[in-house]
């Protein structure tokens, strides 16, 4: 099951956070069609958010056919969105990259900023 972090100092929605946060989850099989999500209630008591905002993000999900609201059963997933496993070859050069970056002195910002351009280069164009 997904565990859902939110950053309030982000600048990004929380519901939008949570829609960020299961889509990753989705490419990363992590989760699978027929999981389930936590419920809003299991949501807010881990994060302390309004329950609303929960729904408003499983709303989000469910428009765009990943997820469907099952009434007194919760919310399930629909459909993957990847073919990059959690334990892909390529997640662990991610890895060691991400490492030597750290240990060059570069900051979470500047990785972020740095990993943004070479994925705009490369992938410039692309609908996805």
């Amino acid at each position: 099951m997904v565990e859902y972090r939110i950053d309030r100092h982000s600048g990004v929605a929380t519901y939008v956070q949570i829609v960020q946060q299961t889509k990753q989850a989705l490419r990363m099989g992590l989760l699978m069609p027929g999981d389930r999500l936590p419920t809003a209630r299991e949501v807010v008591e881990a994060t302390a958010i309004n329950p609303n905002t929960v729904l408003k993000a499983y709303r989000e999900l469910e428009r765009e056919g990943l997820v469907e609201a099952r009434r007194g059963l919760g919310t399930f997933v629909r459909r993957g969105l990847g073919a990059t496993p959690a334990d892909s070859p390529l997640r662990t050069e991610l890895e060691e990259w991400a490492r030597r970056a750290r240990a060059a002195g570069l900051e979470r910002d500047d990785v972020a900023a740095l990993f943004t351009a070479v994925l705009d280069k490369h992938f410039q164009g692309d609908p996805s």
